[in-house]
């Protein structure tokens, strides 16, 4: 299967399925010397692993990571990193009629006409639980980044009809540990306590009513200095939507006003710019902190919608594998909405993404390479 590298100087390449003995990911490309422990990695699977709540699967796994190579004394050897979740709560049986028909929004019936034969426990490598292999990397480019001053604030926007009420600017005026902290402390990962109520009152509704939901990820980078990303077809927006979109579950992506510009002025639209204590700033925001595929030092702004879980327990019409129509009822343990567990997938992929292209970037200039380090 081709496709389960992402990156050009920083690279993670994922590995394992649903169903299998585990799931994993190797990370090559990353500098030596960077302090790195099982931790690091573990606080950000525990942001997307089940049974958090009861709107998420109650699939009971630990997501426990083990890093496996390229690391020594405490710190990266530049050497690959590779790394494992055990699959530890594997119920394949809840998966054994699915062979024999092909459930409504799946992979199913397109894994069958590509491959002509498909892993159904689960998904295999469609399932949700590829995300692991994101995660871990993301959090090694998370925290590269961090050093360099790059920081990362992703939540919740809208769950179905119901969505803060915030814009992007108003919520980075306010405290940021304090903001971070009410993020991660609800179930459904929002920065708004009023609105996660009334979220969660729709979605009980739709668990009610055997359904599911979908909503929107919001994603706020800072520190990104101006000048990372290329002009042509590596552009910083077009890498992050590619980035994004790699999600499963991902079918729109938005940056800056994103659609809504299609409707406004060039006036209203272009962001103005101003000289503030002898450096270039933009007064607003529109273009989302990008300018021809290129970093502009405003704040990175970004949104992906992410569709309804499509295993639900409604009676749904569908054809099995000889081609007739038949009624099925999805059981099992599914997530009644992906979104919160998808919060720190998103943040993963637009790491991975910037941190990319920052290594790029750092070709670009002569001044920027120090050879005196290599004397």
């Amino acid at each position: 299967m081709a496709g389960s590298t992402f990156g050009t100087h920083f690279k993670i390449t994922t590995w394992g399925e649903s169903h299998g003995k585990g799931i994993g990911v190797v990370v090559d490309g990353c500098p030596a010397g960077l302090p790195l422990e099982e931790t690091d990695i573990q606080k950000y699977l525990n942001r997307r692993k089940p049974g958090q709540s009861k709107f998420s699967t109650q699939r009971k796994e630990t997501d426990t990571i083990e890093i496996l190579s390229g690391i020594f004394e405490g710190k990266t050897t530049g050497t690959p990193i590779s790394m494992m979740v055990h699959n530890e709560d594997q119920r394949s049986r809840d998966y054994g009629d699915i062979a024999s028909y092909y459930r409504p929004g799946h992979a199913d019936y397109t894994f069958d006409m590509k491959y002509g034969f498909r892993d159904y426990r689960g998904g295999g490598r469609s399932s949700g639980r590829e995300t692991i292999g994101r995660v871990a990397g993301g959090a090694i480019a998370a925290k590269i980044l961090q050093q360099l001053g790059i920081s990362f604030l992703t939540y919740t926007r809208s769950i179905g009809p119901v969505s803060i009420s915030k814009s992007p600017e108003e919520i980075l005026l306010e405290n940021p540990i304090n903001l971070l902290e009410q993020i991660q402390s609800n179930p459904l990962y929002m920065p708004d306590i009023s609105t996660c109520k009334a979220a969660q009152s729709f979605l009980e509704t739709c668990m009610k009513q055997k359904n599911s939901a979908g909503g929107i990820i919001e994603g706020i980078i800072t520190g990104v200095p101006a000048g990372i990303g290329e002009p042509v077809f590596d552009k910083l927006d077009a890498n992050l939507a590619k980035a994004i979109f790699s999600i499963g579950a991902v079918k729109g992506f938005e940056i800056g006003d994103g659609f809504a510009a299609a409707s406004s002025t060039g006036f209203e639209n272009n962001d103005a710019l101003q000289t503030q204590q002898g450096r270039a700033t933009f007064s607003t925001n529109h273009a989302g902190g990008i300018l021809g595929g290129i970093s502009n030092g405003s704040p990175i702004i970004f949104r992906a919608a992410i569709k309804p879980t499509p295993s639900i327990a409604a009676t749904q019409q569908t054809i099995n594998k000889h081609g007739e129509n038949i009624e099925i009822s999805i059981h099992g343990r599914h997530d009644p909405i992906i979104v919160p567990r998808a919060v720190v997938v998103v943040e993963s992929m637009a790491a991975l993404t910037i941190l990319d292209l920052i290594i790029e970037h750092m070709g670009n200039r002569l001044e920027y390479l120090n050879l005196s380090s290599l004397k």
